[in-house]
């Protein structure tokens, strides 16, 4: 059944979001590249973590399904669809973010895996939010509250958290460890939310099995 579900599925996925989220992102980290900026300014880590942003902006428009109120009755399972709809943009995803790393100066690269852990957190944030959205609304479509949440909760987080709670540090502040503990901490509680999120609604399942009565 899952075979039989990736060519539909496929055609199903946003990818003009998810493509204008990877090109924008790209387009942002090579941006120095067309300045002729040098290797000892390159801001390389801010360009990641706004690639990675850009990226998770075209995530959060995943599980966009206008044809949901019918695929909702299909009786292959969400966590089936969405789990296989994960599976085929993780490869996408990881070469998208190699070509991302790859196009920042090796002299100007950050710590990779703490960049990143921060890239990875970000994008289960937007599949998480997008989950929320598809099990607690009817929604077809949630991308844009989504994308829009995630935009804005990040922005509050960065402007609001206080000194010591900071996530976005510079790789030089003593604050860089502890900020990835708190990074690597959003990503689990995001991950879990998602998990939680792609269950079948107790009350739906409920209904069909007193419609099978």
């Amino acid at each position: 059944m899952v075979r039989a579900l990736v060519r539909p599925v496929w055609r199903g996925l946003p990818r003009r979001a998810l493509a204008v989220g990877a090109g924008l992102g790209l387009l942002l980290v090579g941006a120095p590249w067309f300045l002729s900026v040098s290797p000892e300014t390159w801001p390389g880590l801010e360009m990641l973590r706004v690639a990675a942003l850009a990226f998770g902006l075209g995530l959060a428009f995943l599980l966009d399904d206008p044809a949901r109120n019918t695929t909702s009755a299909v009786p292959t399972r969400r966590p089936v669809r969405v789990g296989l709809r994960v599976a085929l943009v993780v490869p996408f995803a990881a070469l998208w973010w190699t070509a991302a790393l790859l196009l920042v100066p090796r002299d100007a690269r950050p710590p990779l895996g703490a960049v990143t852990l921060e890239a990875a957190a970000v994008a289960v944030l937007a599949l998480a939010g997008a989950s929320l959205a598809v099990r607690c609304t009817d929604a077809a479509e949630p991308g844009v509250a989504v994308s829009g949440a995630l935009l804005g909760g990040g922005l509050t987080a960065a402007l609001l958290l206080p000194h010591d709670w900071a996530l976005i540090v510079p790789a030089a502040d003593p604050r860089w460890t502890a900020a990835h503990e708190r990074w690597a901490a959003v990503l689990l509680v995001a991950a879990l939310t998602a998990g939680v999120a792609w269950a079948e609604p107790l009350r739906r399942r409920a209904a069909r099995v007193t419609g099978r009565r």
